[in-house]
Formats: C-alpha cells, sequence, structure tokens
C-alpha cells in the first residue's frame, strides 16, 4: 500500500490492519479518533512524523497473506460477522471477568484500591455494552442488511422509524466514544493492565483478560466506525 499523509488514521487501519499496532505503539486511538490525519495526530502528540510513517511503510510492505481486506466485504456480510464475533465474545467473555474483579476487590483491594474503581468502570462498560449491542442487532443492522438485498434486487428498502442511517450512527458512534475513554481510564488505572508484584494468578489473569477485552473492542469499533458505517451512509445515499 502506497502511504502518504493526507488519508485518517481509520483508513489506514482499515486498508491493512496491521497498522493498528504502529498507532497503539504510540498511543494513537485508530478507532474511536479514526476520523484523524497522520499530520493532525503528529502535532499533537509531538510525534516524529517521517518516523511514524517510515514505520507504517515498514509494515505495509510485509507479505500480507494473513491480513483481511474487511473493506472487500458486502456490509450485510461484515454485520453478521461483527456481531457473531465481537457481540459474542463480550457475552461470553463479561460474567467471567466481572467474577474476577470481584475476587480481586475482596481479596487485594485493601492494599489496591484502584481495583475498587477498576471493577466499577468494567461493570459500567458491561452493561452499556449489553445495550448498545441490543440496539445495533434489532435496528441498525438489520436495516444494514434490508439495504444490501434491496441493492441486489433492484428495490428501494422500506422507510425505516429513525428516519436516516446517520441517526443511529451518530448515537452507536457517540457511544464507542464513551467506552473508549472509558477503557482508557481502566488502561490508565492498571498500569496499562501490568499487575503488581503482589499479584495472584488470578490478578494476572484478570488483567490480561481486560488487556484482551480492549484489544477486541477496538477492533469492533474499528469495524464499524471505520468501514461499517460509511458504507451503510454510502449505500443509502446510492438510493435516494
Amino acid at each position: 500500500m502506497e502511504i502518504t499523509k493526507s488519508p485518517t488514521i481509520g483508513s489506514f487501519v482499515a486498508n491493512d490492519y496491521r497498522t493498528a499496532a504502529v498507532f497503539q505503539k504510540y498511543g494513537i486511538d485508530f478507532c474511536c479518533k479514526g476520523g484523524k490525519t497522520i499530520d493532525e495526530v503528529c502535532e499533537k502528540k509531538k510525534i516524529n512524523t517521517g518516523q511514524l510513517m517510515n514505520e507504517l511503510d515498514e509494515i505495509t510492505r510485509q507479505p500480507d497473506n494473513q491480513v483481511t481486506d474487511f473493506q472487500s466485504w458486502p456490509a450485510d456480510l461484515l454485520a453478521d460477522y461483527i456481531e457473531k464475533k465481537h457481540h459474542r465474545y463480550i457475552e461470553q467473555v463479561t460474567p467471567s471477568l466481572k467474577q474476577f474483579l470481584e475476587k480481586l476487590c475482596k481479596v487485594h483491594g485493601s492494599n489496591h484500591p484502584e481495583l475498587f474503581e477498576i471493577n466499577k468502570e468494567f461493570n459500567a462498560s458491561a452493561g452499556e455494552l449489553a445495550a448498545h449491542m441490543k440496539k445495533e442487532e434489532l435496528i441498525l443492522f438489520p436495516y444494514v442488511r434490508n439495504m444490501v438485498a434491496a441493492k441486489n434486487s433492484n428495490q428501494q428498502p422500506a422507510k425505516p422509524v429513525f428516519g436516516i442511517v446517520q441517526n443511529p450512527i451518530q448515537m452507536m458512534m457517540q457511544e464507542h466514544d464513551t467506552e473508549g475513554e472509558r477503557f482508557r481510564k481502566i488502561a490508565e488505572l492498571s498500569n496499562n493492565y501490568d499487575p503488581p508484584a503482589d499479584a495472584c494468578t488470578t490478578y494476572r489473569v484478570a488483567f490480561s483478560s481486560l488487556k484482551e477485552f480492549e484489544n477486541d473492542l477496538h477492533l469492533h469499533i474499528h469495524l464499524e466506525n471505520n468501514i461499517l458505517f460509511p458504507a451503510a451512509i454510502e449505500m443509502e445515499k446510492e438510493f435516494s
């Protein structure tokens, strides 16, 4: 992929997800803040633009046989993938993480009071994400699938109750921003998921699971903010 400085962070990662590792290294948010350009983030974070561009260029020049081109997927297939992989992951992992964090608060909370705040933030996130995913599964994703079906059959999709697709998308993106900020706080409280010297096995497993949860959420939000949502907006414009 030819690298230039003008595309957004999100478009870099959409073209090649391996670039996400470079952005994460520099603390650049590629999912919730994916609309910013390289120049903007480098200026704000005082990052050497040339060095960052060289690292992006280097990673994209490596063989990409294992890179999934999500941008080439039909919108309905991508919605299915997000629901079955990322939504299901959150549903499966959340109960055990809640148990781990609750146990840590009881056993280690006196020496590590930050655990209570981490537990509070994660429980808030779990509740918000559950409601967020249901809105996508019951409102937004069905409309995306309807648009694809209508396009394939040269018909007009039924008018949604929410007016235009930009309306629920804007709400979803605002909620993504909230969760992004929440996990930045959890990462800070946990010293970037680095357990203390007196951490037991449960402590280490919990922090490792939290980090994995955040990484999965970043990819989840990226696929929606930077690929699925723009595709849905463009597809709706084609009908009008």
